[in-house]
């Protein structure tokens, strides 16, 4: 396997502060558990929610039926850890096709969800799920 591509992030503040790419994007960041929470600023659970959304998408769009426009929401929820201390994340992706029935929504799922790197990097996530659901403009 050939690398394609590398960056790196870089987080000297935890929960609040910044996180930065080296020449590149900075991020402000605030816990969405600090009372204070600076809303105009991300965090993980968002920034987890938006590279799955556009890796799953840029992927269906590559694999679904010419001329189809495709769609993926991904809701990221903070529980409590099932097990031990600290959190865990609850991930959902849902993926739609315009035009397309349930069964070539559900292909263009499966078919993408196994080919997305990050899709790839939670695949065994017990709590990371993926759901097919009809296209719709909002």
């Amino acid at each position: 396997m050939s690398m394609r591509y590398r960056t790196q992030a870089i987080n000297k503040d935890g929960g609040e502060g910044e996180t930065f790419v080296p020449d590149g994007l900075a991020v402000a960041v605030s816990s969405p558990l600090n009372p204070d929470q600076d809303t105009s600023a991300s965090n993980p659970e968002q920034l987890l929610a938006l590279a799955w959304a556009t890796c799953l998408n840029a992927t269906a769009q590559v694999i679904a039926p010419s001329g189809r426009r495709t769609a993926v929401r991904v809701e990221v929820e903070l529980h409590d850890a099932a097990e031990g201390v600290g959190y865990e994340f609850h991930a959902d992706a849902y993926l739609s096709v315009e035009g397309a029935s349930a069964e070539e929504t559900e292909q263009v799922l499966v078919a993408s969800h196994a080919r997305c790197p990050v899709s790839k990097l939670l695949k065994d996530a017990a709590t990371a799920r993926v759901h097919a659901e009809p296209y719709a403009i909002s």
